[in-house]
């Protein structure tokens, strides 16, 4: 007997993130999930001896690294700089789409996952107005009661300040963000002059939102194909 599919709950799920994004007013652009070094890594100012580059970390398609080959994206603030190339700003983007990093699995971390990356390019964009979109989406994604959000001081190459977002859940922070104001050298890497552009930006895993709304314990179960947990969603 034929059973009637459906969309998986990933895509259910990114889809639902994506209403709520175009609700605030940003644009759903997709990037090539094979990119290039530049956009990959210089584009964003990550160091050219940066231990995100070295095969331990990353999908290297053949041959030598330092001669500018492609890699499988490691996140999708590679999109950032396609993005704006034909755009003028001010504008707002997300970006949903599946990276892949070359690391340990466990619970929470695969080597394959799908994330969304956000920017918004203005001339008065500011950090309150990315707190505001952070809180507005969690808030309407998760839909939880006494949802706790933390936000403390991090580094990230390509955001000047910087910060990760993280929620409460089972017992423990979980970080599911880093976030931050768009680096001045990005801003100029977009062919943007940064005394008149700024803009913030944030991005992180869409499997670690789906454990925290569905209280699911292992990322791993995305990957297994496995219907009696698809058909719950």
């Amino acid at each position: 007997m034929q059973t009637k599919g459906h969309y998986h709950p990933i895509t259910r799920f990114i889809d639902k993130s994506m209403q709520i994004f175009e609700e605030l007013g940003f644009c759903v652009i997709e990037g090539p999930e094979l990119e290039s070094e530049w956009y990959n890594f210089d584009f964003l100012r990550v160091a050219s001896d940066h231990p995100a580059r070295d095969v331990q970390d990353t999908f290297w398609i053949s041959g030598s690294k330092n001669k500018k080959l492609n890699v499988m994206r490691t996140h999708m603030t590679t999109v950032q700089g396609r993005a704006i190339k034909n755009v003028q700003p001010p504008c707002r983007f997300v970006m949903p789409g599946r990276v892949f990093r070359n690391e340990n699995t466990d619970s929470t971390h695969e080597s394959v996952f799908y994330q969304l990356d956000v920017v918004a390019i203005g001339e008065s964009i500011n950090l309150s107005q990315m707190i505001f979109c952070l809180h507005e989406f969690l808030k309407k994604l998760l839909n939880k009661a006494g949802l706790k959000i933390r936000l403390r001081p991090d580094y990230f190459p390509f955001v000047e300040p910087g910060m990760d977002i993280a929620i409460w859940w089972n017992n423990k922070w979980l970080e599911v963000f880093g976030a931050g104001m768009v680096h001045p050298e990005v801003i100029e890497n977009m062919g943007l002059d940064p005394k008149k552009w700024q803009g913030f930006a944030f991005g992180g895993g869409i499997e670690r939102l789906m454990m925290i709304k569905y209280d699911i314990k292992n990322i791993k179960s995305f990957l297994k194909n496995d219907m009696r947990f698809n058909k719950q969603f």
